[in-house]
């Protein structure tokens, strides 16, 4: 695989974040030219300073992907072999109240990159999408006569009864299987950009990957960002002694996927390009955990104050989010070897060592 990387131009938009950090860490070294294009955005990089995290073989520009002259500059003398798109505003419930934040970076600026694509010639060998769990929405739920229904989003006004589930038990959501439906601006951008390249590559004969990623956690995540994930702030919380809340009844579920095991899967679908052109599959541990077990793994690890299930809600979250992974397993070389317990015990060791627990919360 080394040798197939060292002939090749990455370019990886959004690069400096979470994620592109540690992909750099796998495939700076091993590339040809490994090049990321992100604009520091303030809500995650508390400063305009390249990343520590970031691999000192990747190339950084520091620019913003919906300017036409962000492209003009890089393809004049940087011609991607693959490109991995990373760069997105990420914030679920952000998106409700910020939708043209998201739409402006999410769509346009995905559009303005495939233009510039086309009007500097440059047409890739492979494309990657990160995408979202998100896509789904609440999914699929089988009831208790054993039909499968799509309730769709959970309303305000069952929501302040208390009434946290739909009737019958949530379906695993598969690609290809299960229907979008998402239930945040966020999740409808992410669609958005899974429908716009899949048009796009078709037209232009460019293989396209589209993997769809459960909860990310691991060290590199910011702390600095309000809407990071739960994991690190559950983390964040039990460090300084202060007691987690859990909304609704504790028993929101979600599938916790540790960042080495999504940097292998990204590596391995560059790696492998689709026999047909086009993949969409799922990626995460495979395994449901409920928040309250998140939270008490996190808690018992520092002796914290045990978490309070406090029946408060977010309009517009997911009651359940977790997938299959089987197509994933078949169609790459790639399985999850991160078990939650393992990965949130490196958690804390990086926080600790980062002094990044004594941050304001």
């Amino acid at each position: 695989m080394d040798q197939e990387f060292k002939r090749k131009n990455i370019l990886v938009t959004g690069g400096a974040g979470f994620i592109g950090c540690a992909l750099s860490q796998k495939l700076a070294n091993i590339s040809h030219r490994f090049l990321v294009v992100d604009n520091l955005v303030s809500q995650v990089h508390p400063s305009t300073k390249r990343p520590k995290e970031l691999d000192q073989l990747a190339e950084l520009v520091i620019a913003d992907i919906i300017e036409e002259s962000t492209w003009a500059n890089l393809f004049s003398n940087f011609r991607p072999d693959i490109i991995v798109h990373l760069a997105a505003e990420t914030a679920t419930g952000q998106s409700l109240t910020e939708a043209s934040k998201h739409a402006r970076t999410n769509v346009l600026g995905l559009t303005m990159l495939l233009d510039a694509l086309i009007v500097h010639k440059v047409i890739p060998e492979h494309i990657i999408l990160p995408s979202s769990r998100a896509v789904y929405g609440e999914g699929a739920w089988k009831t208790l006569d054993g039909e499968i229904s799509y309730p769709g989003q959970r309303s305000n006004t069952q929501l302040a009864r208390a009434e946290w589930d739909f009737n019958g038990v949530p379906v695993l959501s598969s690609a290809g299987k299960t229907r979008e439906n998402p239930t945040s601006v966020y999740g409808a951008t992410k669609l958005a950009q899974e429908n716009l390249l899949r048009s796009w590559t078709f037209s232009f004969g460019v293989p396209l990957s589209i993997l769809r990623l459960q909860n990310v956690y691991g060290p590199g995540q910011s702390p600095f960002n309000p809407y990071t994930g739960i994991v690190i702030l559950f983390s964040r919380l039990a460090m300084n002694k202060r007691t987690i809340e859990l909304y609704e009844d504790g028993l929101i579920t979600r599938d916790f996927v540790f960042i080495d095991d999504v940097i292998d899967a990204i590596t391995t679908a560059i790696n492998e390009v689709p026999k047909t052109g086009y993949r969409q599959l799922d990626i995460g541990s495979g395994v449901t955990t409920t928040l309250l077990e998140l939270a008490k793994m996190i808690t018992d690890l520092h002796s914290a104050p045990p978490a309070v299930i406090c029946g408060k809600y977010r309009n517009g979250d997911i009651r359940h989010a977790s997938c299959d992974i089987t197509a994933a397993l078949q169609e790459l070389s790639w399985a999850p070897k991160w078990t939650l317990v393992k990965g949130i015990n490196l958690l804390q060791k990086y926080l600790t060592e980062n002094n990044l627990e004594e941050l304001e919360i």
